[in-house]
């Protein structure tokens, strides 16, 4: 059984290369190894533009505005497959390309530490304020895009 299935949906302008996908299972699997989920786990992924995170984000979090990544957490497993469903990810495409270039790293990089953030998010990881919580989320944020960064460079 696959470790990670990954279910991707493009709307709007978001772009779905399948380099894409191939990025964000590496980022969401990387995430999960770091925090030792050992089992079979399912994300969905939703790619979206401005206006269609907008959109979710007034619908379900009453915040009229668009923003980089939602993260809708689940934490059931599928009595069918034993699969942990780990929950919803809606990652805007035109921000990640917007903030990679003002980051100066690019909206690859940007879209991989996206994927981690909201990955952590998924499995309980919160920021709601500049307490701990923020500052370990941080801290296994970077310990991940690291790892992350050491594998493409092995793989090169």
């Amino acid at each position: 059984m696959e470790k990670l299935k990954l279910s991707l949906r493009c709307e709007r302008g978001a772009k779905c290369p399948p380099e894409l996908k191939k990025r964000i299972k590496a980022a969401a699997a990387a995430t999960l190894a770091a925090e030792k989920v050992d089992g079979p786990c399912e994300l969905s992924v939703l790619l979206t533009d401005d206006e269609g995170i907008h959109a979710i984000n007034r619908k379900f979090r009453d915040v009229d505005k668009p923003t980089d990544v939602l993260s809708f957490p689940l934490g059931d497993t599928d009595p069918a497959t034993g699969r942990l469903l780990l929950g919803d990810m809606v990652l805007n495409t035109e921000r990640a390309a917007a903030q990679g270039a003002e980051y100066g790293h690019g909206a690859d990089h940007e879209i991989s530490y996206l994927t981690v953030h909201s990955v952590l998010h998924l499995l309980g990881y919160d920021h709601v304020d500049e307490g701990p919580m923020k500052k370990e989320m941080r801290a296994r944020e970077k310990a991940v895009m690291a790892q992350l960064e050491l594998d493409t460079k092995t793989e090169e």
